[in-house]
């Protein structure tokens, strides 16, 4: 039991610092390659940050873990947008001036919506993964258009000074790359590994272990880019990271997941934790665009009603492990 806390807490630490080199080394990378700082920072660092997820899920798919793996995306979701956001905006409120995160807002409800139409059956076929990465691919491609387009707009602003503060080679940013990439994996293994068996140790299911501890941990890249974005007054960025994130956690993690492996799911995760996760997203929505005019702002008194329902959930899931 003590060797799989040990994994976890290294697997954390471990997956946290490579999916900073990976997404730091992309980034520098793709900057190289001529894409527009917009661009670079939309799909390299806004998706690059899901990174721990999608391998984590996939690896829990492939050693027959569906709990884990869907656990995992939800999970990080709603961690996302409880935690990170909620935390961010009572430490300092978020202005959504950006016109590109404004229309990213409604993207992101219906994709959660159609994820939770896929969830009625009780299972998540390999022609709900090919339909979730379909999408997936849309998206990304509207992305790039957006990004080349190269509208004036606040958050590629925010995302020019993200990206100037990494100065490297090339050769040490495809180092970097590389490096992280195969520590991401590793990582991922280490940590399904002991979280499996801690929750086979304690009779939990791996779904509950997949949307608590292998979520907040592997949502804490998006949490340390947030902190550092807002501290660099880069308010967007940090929703921006958190809007990406859940896309490609929505879209790419399940939709890898279900592919490796069909996932059974059972209802509680519709009816609890989808509707957690979309209620939250629903709230953002009206926080992120604003209503009767009102500029969209995510203020202190509503960041910490983001909290409480996080934690108001989370401690749900805790008393269902304690009982």
């Amino acid at each position: 039991m003590l060797l799989a806390w040990l994994a976890i807490v290294a697997g954390l630490a471990l997956l946290v610092w490579s999916a900073d080199k990976f997404v730091e080394g992309a980034s520098v990378t793709a900057k190289y390659a001529g894409m527009s700082p917009l661009l670079i920072g939309m799909v390299i660092i806004g998706f690059g940050t899901s990174a721990p997820e999608m391998v984590v899920s996939a690896i829990a798919s492939l050693q027959g873990n569906p709990g884990l793996a869907l656990g995992n995306a939800y999970g990080s979701n709603i961690t996302n947008i409880g935690l990170v956001i909620g935390l961010v905006a009572v430490i300092s409120p978020i202005r959504v001036q950006s016109r590109i995160l404004t229309k990213e807002l409604p993207l992101l409800l219906a994709v959660i919506l159609l994820g939770g139409f896929q969830l009625l059956d009780g299972e998540l076929s390999r022609l709900d993964a090919f339909i979730l990465l379909l999408v997936f691919l849309g998206i990304m491609g509207w992305s790039i258009l957006q990004g080349r387009q190269k509208p004036a707009d606040s958050l590629e602003a925010e995302y020019v000074k993200e990206i100037g503060s990494h100065p490297m080679s090339l050769t040490r940013a495809l180092t970097w790359l590389v490096i992280g990439l195969v520590l991401l994996v590793i990582s991922s293994r280490l940590l399904v590994w002991g979280a499996v068996i801690i929750a086979q140790s304690f009779g939990v299911s791996d779904l509950i272990i997949g949307l608590t501890v292998v979520a907040i941990g592997t949502s804490l890249p998006e949490l340390a880019s947030s902190l550092v974005a807002i501290k660099k007054n880069e308010h967007e960025l940090a929703l921006g990271n958190v809007l990406g994130s859940g896309l490609f956690n929505t879209l790419a993690v399940v939709g890898i997941a279900a592919g490796i492996h069909p996932l059974a799911v059972d209802p509680e995760v519709l009816y609890r934790d989808w509707v957690v996760m979309a209620a939250l997203t629903v709230v953002l929505l009206i926080m992120g665009i604003g209503l009767r005019g009102r500029q969209g702002r995510i203020n202190r008194v509503e960041g910490g009603l983001l909290l409480l329902t996080y934690a108001g959930y989370t401690g749900y899931l805790v008393s269902l492990v304690l009982s």
